[in-house]
């Protein structure tokens, strides 16, 4: 008999809790290999021969091989894309009605007419709402700006704010990242004898609205060469097409073309490519007094201004103005000509978005205090009366990241409530929207973010449907969400100066991301929680080689990561500088074990599952019987590791270290057996959460003989059946 802290624990036939101490332990569910981040890893094939032909054209070895894995295989191919931001703008007249909007945009000008310029409240219609304001005051123009209010008007034209600007005078109505589906709006500007000109960039259905122009890239009888402008990009061309002079108009406002495209995501590719990188050099040397006031609130300077920190730093606050209600400080942060009031102004976009990141995590809470205890969901549908409705899209986004399923988030307000969604592993939201149509007032959006309107007694019915959907789509994709890589490197190539290099693909952004790179076979040397334990830094190392890793909005725990295993790693390569010393970090995406431990865990995950339906073979039942000195072993590495009675843990990274301790192999399967076993002996409480098991030692009085279990029997008496 050995006793530890109280607890007397035979190792041979029994074993004896005193009632003395309780201990809480959670650890993920067996099976939960799965929820990897990316359940599919896309490696390309190295292609040695096309990148040896580019770092021989004088291309840096890692640039070299991302830009064969991208299709830039040879050195003319290469050398063109690498001089694409240098490229040739398209003529803005070959967008549809352009003629008819440049027309009545002069005619306004010249005969002194009120014109409105109608935006959003994202970064893309704040800056296309003050690039096209501050042109036509430039032009001479009497103009105003109009952005509506997120939660008191929505989105888009509405009939308030077009009878307020009526009796303002308007004569004109210009729209910029709007107005491509306000045809009753339409109407109603004409009854008013109001004119109107749409510039939008979303997509178009079939009716347009009846205005003096309608000018949209999507438009299906447009000739455009390129559609995928954001809504500053269409607002710039319209400017464009009124000066007569394309690229001065590019050379005043290129910068805040680039702000908005970036921010909306618009892939980085053709005119877009040639915008970005225009603007992006001209904010690193910016005199605009907005953007160099909410540098210095960043604590950056413009020369460190890349498509990332527009992406991850700028685009962030200056959204945080429309989620808030307060849009007309982003706008006139851009506007003003004063360095004081911009100070002013970015020092309260900057509080803002403080404030929106608080309510961000108080929602969040209030949402995984809701899911406390569910079991892994096909989809979230949940309800709130105090959500901030232009917020919990930010919070659907996580959730769907950190639950693996789509996610529907409803913000009531009496009898009805406004919703955001978003997908997860290629769900189709506006799909499946569509065939749900009979229980929504509205919807819209695309399949991977939409929102709706909902009748607060509709929803119950709509949960049940989405979730039948999402289960569905789920069991017909069983591969989940799949990661592309670039390619695999070796650690060698990761110096300061390869990754340096990549700087020369610059900008970045969607169809032309950062590069994401593979290391396999990296060594776990140490492991660190930072950040108040909301990050996971890690040290790697392979044939001598070490590097640094960050592991962002993840814990040990989550990653499923310990000391000593080897793994491999999906990184984006950056550059770190610490008291002046510059060093190679691996900003990690993912990390699995290597391919030999992945088989295992699958290999035991399935006699796991045959022996839970009953299914198992001789063999299986043989090999999943644990000897009772690996009762004792379980037993003595949570004694030792447990934080105040507590242990947290993935459950196989809990087996190899368990196995570590002892220097033996339990293996995932037979250590869940022993878990089952006490269980089933009255020893614990097993609870499955939507990842995890809650494992609750139960105190005993008396002592419990283990070997008795009909878990252990029913092994033996299949072995035994089988001689």
């Amino acid at each position: 008999m050995v006793f530890f802290k109280g607890i007397g624990i035979d190792f041979g036939n029994r074993l004896r809790f005193d009632a003395c101490f309780d201990i809480i332990i959670k650890i993920y569910v067996f099976g939960c290999v799965s929820k990897l981040k990316y359940s599919v890893w896309n490696v390309p094939k190295p292609q040695p021969e096309q990148t040896a032909g580019l770092i021989s054209a004088g291309v840096s070895p890692l640039s070299a091989a991302v830009l064969v894995s991208r299709g830039y295989d040879t050195p003319e191919k290469a050398r063109s894309f690498l001089a694409s931001g240098q490229g040739v703008l398209h003529d803005p007249m070959e967008l549809p009605d352009m003629d008819l909007a440049a027309a009545r945009v002069r005619q306004a000008i010249k005969n002194g007419e009120t014109i409105a310029v109608y935006g959003d409240y994202d970064v893309d219609g704040i800056t296309s709402t003050c690039l096209l304001t501050d042109f036509l005051e430039k032009s001479g123009a009497n103009v105003i700006w109009y952005i509506p209010a997120r939660l008191e008007e929505g989105y888009g034209l509405n009939e308030t704010a077009i009878r307020g600007l009526k009796t303002q005078g308007v004569k004109l109505i210009v729209t910029v990242d709007c107005g491509i589906t306000a045809v009753a709006e339409a109407e109603l500007c004409a009854a008013l004898g109001i004119d109107l000109v749409i510039t939008d960039h979303h997509e178009c259905k079939e009716e347009l609205p009846r205005a003096a122009a309608v000018v949209n890239p999507h438009r299906k009888d447009s000739a455009y060469p390129f559609q995928q402008l954001a809504g500053v990009g269409v607002a710039f061309k319209l400017a464009a097409a009124v000066s007569g002079d394309q690229m001065a108009v590019f050379r005043e406002y290129c910068d805040l073309v680039s702000l908005g495209t970036v921010a909306d995501v618009m892939p980085l590719v053709d005119e877009n490519r040639v915008l970005v990188t225009g603007g992006i050099r001209m904010m690193q040397r910016t005199r605009r007094p907005g953007l160099l006031a909410l540098l210095k609130e960043c604590q950056l300077t413009p020369a460190s201004i890349t498509s990332s920190t527009i992406g991850y730093t700028l685009a962030p606050r200056i959204n945080a103005a429309g989620r808030m209600g307060k849009v007309e400080l982003a706008a006139e942060l851009f506007m003003t000509k004063d360095p004081d009031t911009a100070a002013v102004l970015a020092d309260a976009l900057c509080r803002l978005n403080r404030q929106r990141q608080a309510i961000e995590a108080a929602i969040y809470a209030d949402v995984a205090a809701m899911l406390d205890g569910v079991r892994q969901p096909d989809a979230i549908v949940l309800a709130g009366e105090t959500w901030h409705q232009g917020v919990v899209g930010i919070v659907a986004s996580r959730l769907a990241e950190d639950y693996g399923c789509p996610v529907f988030l409803v913000c009531l307000s009496g009898d009805s409530g406004k919703a955001s969604s978003r997908s997860y592993g290629g769900f189709p939201l506006f799909s499946t929207l569509e065939k749900l149509e009979g229980l929504l007032e509205s919807f819209g959006g695309h399949e991977l973010a939409a929102g709706f309107t909902i009748r607060k007694e509709n929803i119950p019915e709509f949960r049940r449907q989405v979730t039948k959907l999402a289960a569905a789509y789920r069991e017909a994709h069983p591969e989940g969400a799949a990661l592309e890589l670039d390619c695999a490197v070796s650690p060698e190539l990761l110096t300061t100066a390869n990754v340096t290099a990549l700087d020369r693909l610059e900008p970045f952004g969607a169809s032309f991301p950062r590069p994401l790179l593979y290391l396999e076979g990296m060594q776990v040397q140490q492991l660190m929680e930072v950040g108040g334990g909301k990050h996971l830094k890690l040290r790697l190392q392979r044939d001598g080689w070490v590097l640094d890793g960050i592991f962002f909005s993840t814990t040990a725990c989550k990653a499923a990561v310990a000391l000593g295993d080897t793994v491999e790693v999906a990184f984006t390569p950056q550059i770190n500088e610490f008291r002046g010393i510059r060093s190679v970090q691996l900003n990690i995406t993912d990390i699995r074990p290597v391919e030999s431990e992945r088989v295992r865990i699958q290999r035991e995950q399935m006699i796991y599952h045959r022996f839970r339906q009953n299914a198992i073979s001789h063999m299986e039942a043989l090999a999943l019987i644990p000897p009772r000195d690996e009762f004792a072993v379980v037993w003595r590495y949570i004694r030792d590791n447990s934080d105040g009675g507590c242990l947290t843990d993935e459950f196989f990274t809990l087996t190899r270290k368990i196995s570590r301790s002892a220097g033996v192999d339990l293996g995932p399967a037979r250590t869940r057996v022993c878990l089952d076993v006490m269980e089933e002996r009255g020893l614990i409480e097993l609870d499955a959460g939507p990842r995890s098991i809650y494992i609750k030692l139960i105190p005993s009085a008396g002592k419990v003989d283990l070997q008795s279990s009909a878990i252990l029997l029913g092994l033996r008496n299949h072995r035994e059946g089988e001689h």
